[in-house]
């Protein structure tokens, strides 16, 4: 029956790339207008009292600089952004076609794309790579560190993106894309001061920013901000339970009343500076920093564990992220209509505390910091007329990202007050990792647009160091790996409303430090190093179509990924665990990253609609499915072995978005959000506590907004979240969703 209903959304909605909220539809990693920003054209993106009503625009031939167009992307915008309410950045992509959001703690998250996450997928801000060479497989926390008070929008390309983005875009790429300080020609120095405030009833949270934005000459423009959250525990619609069995979920655990979930709550401060300088109308310079410190964040699955004593519990004390930069951008010449240069300096800190009490009473702690180097080049050229009816342009760049990593662990025995150092982290201190290279990209355009077809490729590598540590049993990583990707496409641009697109990708991820050196707890169980992986390679099929009407837009993606040498966990024995790690003996599971040696894959399809029934008003839904499959990690050697589902593939789920209100005055709206069950599980998946026994449960949530904006300098907004108070879980979260509550913001300034 799941088959059958695959082949009638494939022959329904065979597509093309998803929708935009701006004219570029694709990360804006080359983002530089094209006359200097005025009162009328500036780059700011308009705050909740300003915001406009959604236009979807289309690139035709020469209107877009981004190499992804033609590819499913799509954007969520800032006024969607303010008319929501996430509690995240991850949590902003929940209405996105082909995205899934899995949470396995409250004050973490981690966005699906297409089946892939964690590893498999890049993150941007503004260009620059957040990925280091310690990201986990499966879900993680990081997208989490971007803190959406500070972005204008969020872009997501879906499918391979190597070629552009280097290694680890197997799923897709999701790009951060931050608030720029308004410039305006006819004024002087100009300061504008902005508060924004949050209130949620299911977790009593409270957060505040500070913002103030500065123009101090023509030519320069400052913007800065300054906010916190303290988040309380999290009240649910109540546990969810097996579709199957009717077992109740192993985690999390509520308190007395049913719905209160422990192991929830976090606090949170976030600092930012950005400055722009521009040289001349075309050419400017931009400094920036942003700081995200979250602290006292509970693993929600680990806290406490299932079966283990109520007071054991593994919390994030410290997630902290600091990225500095500095970019030109602009034309360089003849070689460049666009251009962009950055270097960047990130680091990212982690500090956790895993306490057993009594009868153990030991804690085992741990902290990672990894430093990051990085720059990158990226330039368009001008469309040159090959032939009367034939353009063409170049795409081209480079990229290279350091890696250092200091580990340390510790275990403490706190009825002694004894602590030992350990003889190694949760990494190797003193590890570094280096990856980058080179693409091009042409495009050549028939017809004025009528015809465009795309191909390129990118060539680099990557390379591990890590030392050895005799006393625990790891041996020394002194690997490197070439990373070679290409994509091609076309598109066929039928009627002035229609167009068939259709495109390939091959795109590479190396494997990381984590893959070849960590030993941590994960959801599955204690994973542990595998110094032996293979590159995963993926190819990419995907087309379809696109309408495109003033009043009606509908966009679908059909595409079938391969990958070879997927990594997967494979289970190991307490017998397999390396010497000197008592937490990989006390779990109850124990895995490890091993490469299937068949061929898995993933195959999807996707919708995304848009009814404009009034200049005020318009109703949005979107479609995803995907269903994955791999051999068995049981017989990870054996390309003709046993076969069995990919781990936590989302199950068949949509969204339902309708909104009305102009640019003053009164807004509302309501969203749905829905995923049918999802009990095609495995092997890893089985035990993973974060899954109720053979499968997910089924979900339908509604929220309801409404809000008023008076010009600029007020807005008031609530939403009324899951109003049937529905108990509901995501694919592989260890987290239930809120229950039924109140948001509300206030926003005031010049």
């Amino acid at each position: 029956m799941r088959h059958a209903g695959l082949a009638i959304i494939s022959a329904l909605i065979l597509g093309a790339s998803a929708r935009v909220a701006s004219a570029d539809p694709s990360p804006a990693t080359m983002a530089t207008p094209a006359s200097p920003p005025t009162a009328s054209t500036s780059p700011t993106p308009p705050t909740a009292a300003e915001a406009p009503v959604e236009v979807v625009v289309r690139a035709r031939r020469s209107d877009s600089d981004a190499p992804t167009v033609g590819r499913s992307s799509s954007s969520v915008s800032r006024r969607e952004i303010d008319e929501r309410m996430p509690r995240s950045a991850p949590d902003a992509l929940r209405y996105e076609p082909g995205v899934f959001v899995q949470q396995t703690a409250h004050g973490q998250a981690s966005a699906y794309v297409r089946g892939r996450t964690g590893q498999q997928t890049v993150l941007l801000f503004d260009g620059i790579r957040l990925n280091t060479s310690t990201w986990r497989q499966g879900p993680n926390q990081y997208f989490f560190t971007v803190d959406t008070y500070s972005l204008q929008r969020i872009d997501v390309v879906r499918g391979g993106a190597s070629t552009q983005y280097g290694s680890d875009a197997l799923g897709g790429v999701i790009d951060s894309i931050p608030l720029e300080p308004r410039r305006e020609d006819d004024r002087g120095f100009t300061a504008r001061p902005r508060t924004f405030a949050r209130f949620a009833s299911a977790d009593l949270s409270f957060g505040q920013r500070f913002q103030l934005d500065t123009q101090v000459n023509d030519k320069l423009q400052v913007l800065a901000g300054v906010g916190y959250q303290r988040v309380g525990l999290l009240r649910s619609g109540g546990p969810v339970s097996s579709p199957v069995t009717g077992e109740q979920a192993l985690v999390p655990v509520f308190a007395d009343d049913g719905k209160t979930q422990k192991g929830t709550g976090f606090r949170e401060l976030t600092a930012d500076a950005r400055a722009v300088y521009w040289i001349s109308p075309t050419r400017k310079l931009t400094a920036a920093t942003y700081l995200f410190r979250e602290y006292d964040a509970p693993r929600t699955d680990q806290c406490p564990a299932p079966k283990a004593p109520l007071g054991e519990c593994l919390t994030v004390d410290e997630q902290f992220r600091t990225l500095v930069y500095a970019a030109y951008d602009g034309d360089a010449g003849p070689i460049a209509e666009r251009a962009r240069v950055a270097i960047s300096y990130q680091r990212q800190h982690e500090k956790r505390t895993l306490a057993r009490p009594a009868p153990a009473y030991v804690e085992y702690g741990g902290r990672d910091d990894v430093d990051t180097f990085g720059l990158t080049a990226k330039a368009v050229t001008p469309w040159q007329d090959v032939h009367r009816w034939i353009d063409a342009r170049v795409h081209y760049g480079a990229d290279a990202y350091y890696d250092r990593v200091d580990s340390t662990a510790f275990l403490r025995f706190t009825n002694l007050d004894v602590t030992l150092k350990q003889s190694r982290g949760q990494y190797l201190a003193g590890s570094s990792y280096v990856q980058g290279g080179a693409f091009a990209l042409g495009e050549l355009s028939f017809a004025d647009g009528a015809v465009v077809v795309r191909g390129g490729g990118r060539a680099g590598g990557a390379r591990a160091k890590s030392p050895a540590d005799p006393e625990s049993g790891t041996v020394a990583v002194n690997g490197g790996w070439p990373v070679f990707s290409a994509t091609g496409g076309a598109e066929w641009r039928a009627h002035r409303w229609f167009s068939v697109l259709a495109n390939v990708d091959r795109s590479v991820r190396a494997p990381n430090l984590d893959d070849l050196t960590s030993r941590q707890q994960t959801g599955p169980g204690f994973q542990f190093e595998n110094p032996d992986l293979r590159p995963e390679v993926g190819t990419t099929f995907e087309g379809g179509l696109r309408f495109d009407h003033p009043r009606v837009t509908v966009e679908g993606w059909v595409y079938r990924a391969l990958l070879e040498h997927a990594m997967t966990r494979g289970v190991r024995s307490e017998a397999d665990c390396p010497p000197g790690t008592p937490q990989c003996v006390a779990s109850k599971r124990r895995v490890q990253l091993v490469n299937l040696a068949g061929l898995a894959t993933i195959t999807g399809a996707e919708l995304w609609a848009k009814v404009r029934a009034h200049r005020v008003a318009s109703i949005t839904a979107s479609l995803s499915y995907a269903i994955g499959e791999g051999p068995s990690p049981a017989t990870p050697d054996d390309p003709n072995g046993a076969r069995e589902p990919l781990s936590r593939v989302p199950p068949l789920n949509g969204t339902v978005d309708a909104r009305v209100g102009g640019h003053e005055g009164p807004f509302g709206g309501a969203g749905l959000r829905w995923a049918a069950e999802q009990t095609r599980l495995s092997t890893t998946d089985y035990g993973d506590p974060r899954i109720p026994r053979f499968g997910t449960p089924a979900f339908a949530v509604v929220d309801l907004r409404a809000g008023w904006r008076f010009k600029r300098d007020l807005v008031a907004a609530a939403v009324v979240e899951n109003i049937a108070d529905t108990a509901y879980r995501y694919h592989g979260s260890a987290v239930n969703g809120p229950g039924r509550g109140v948001i509300l913001t206030f926003e005031a300034g010049l």
